[in-house]
């Protein structure tokens, strides 16, 4: 029987709870009309999935499988589209749906939701097969594994989002400070930005980590824990562009006091989340530089299509940090789990499921 993991309720508050993981055994699904039957072979997971199991995320769902990240083979295709050519392809699920092409924003709010666990929609990577359609989907990168395919989606539209879409500094020679190195979004963001030529610094508290993420193209790090990072990676910025064009930010926190003075004028501020607490400070002397934060959340499906096409073109693979085998591998799952609980992990975590 095909299976599916959800989370199994069980009483608590928000942010004291945490939900058990629940293998189920389901029927095997039809396509229908316009639909592709997919037999998935990898999921990751993001802070998304750990937030849901401590009920700190809206609309969660008991009932429709876990993970937004998910690849696999499209097996059948049901009225409609039998002639699809993504039959028998390798495809990548959606991570959000109901967000088509909008540079700003959702076209309707209310029928925009992250895949996995969601009340609106049915769709989860922590599944043997699932339905979507044509329009749900796009290929795989030719040049990666299932398991790295399954790595890219949300962390990837993410972060392309931030930097090309919303922070307009995505240029070769540009200067770009991405914060807290290791998570899957920052990853995604220093291999794009190394890509396109910029200059890529980051941050993290962990000595090892922004070693390798010097491996993988950055051209220097800082540790957030000494009391004048800024003041560090300041020395690190080329002579003769000695500021920061653009931040790409997941912690939040201090940050605006520290990296406004070393920002240049109409600098931008990308922030996708705020690790450290719900809130910013905000400062006169980035409103006397004009100083831009703008906030940012997963992307559209044009953005998408767009990032793994540079993907594909630039054959960046995505840092995994471990994987385990087996969907019904619910100690290993939970192991997962536990690595992003403490931070532990450099890159993605990712379920191989056949």
């Amino acid at each position: 029987m095909p299976r599916s993991l959800t989370v199994k309720r069980t009483e608590g508050k928000p942010g004291e709870v945490y939900y058990p993981l629940q293998l189920n055994e389901v029927p095997k699904p039809a396509p229908g009309p316009g639909e592709l039957l997919i037999k998935l072979h990898a999921a990751s997971l993001n802070h998304r999935d750990f937030f849901i199991r401590q009920h700190l995320y809206p609309g969660i769902s008991f009932a429709h499988p876990l993970l937004s990240d998910g690849c696999g083979t499209v097996v059948e295709a049901g009225p409609g589209c039998e002639a699809s050519p993504l039959l028998n392809k390798l495809v990548l699920l959606r991570p959000c749906l109901g967000w088509d092409a909008d540079p700003e924003a959702p076209e309707d709010f209310s029928k925009y939701s992250i895949i996995g666990a969601s009340k609106q929609y049915p769709h989860g990577a922590a599944q043997d097969y699932v339905l979507a359609r044509e329009s749900e989907v796009e290929l795989c990168p030719e040049h990666l594994t299932p398991a790295e395919g399954a790595a890219l989606p949300l962390v990837g539209v993410t972060g392309w989002r931030a930097l090309v879409t919303k922070t307009g500094n995505a240029k070769a020679g540009h200067n770009i400070f991405v914060t807290g190195i290791g998570g899957g979004v920052a990853l995604q963001v220093l291999q794009l930005g190394a890509a396109m030529g910029c200059n890529m610094y980051v941050s993290s508290g962990n000595e090892t980590k922004l070693e390798r993420a010097q491996q993988l193209g950055a051209k220097g790090g800082v540790n957030y824990k000494a009391p004048d990072w800024e003041k560090q990676l300041q020395a690190m910025l080329p002579a003769d562009r000695p500021y920061l064009d653009a931040v790409i930010d997941g912690a939040g926190g201090d940050l605006i006091a520290k990296v406004a003075r070393i920002m240049k004028p109409g600098g931008v501020i990308a922030n996708y989340g705020m690790t450290t607490g719900p809130k910013m400070d905000w400062s006169m002397q980035a409103v006397l530089k004009n100083i831009e934060i703008r906030g940012t959340t997963m992307g559209s499906g044009a953005e998408f299509k767009a990032f793994l096409d540079f993907v594909g073109q630039h054959k960046i693979k995505p840092t995994i940090s471990r994987t385990v085998k087996g969907l019904d591998n619910i100690e290993g799952i939970d192991g997962l789990f536990e690595d992003m609980k403490y931070g532990k992990q450099f890159g993605k975590l990712v379920i191989e499921i056949d």
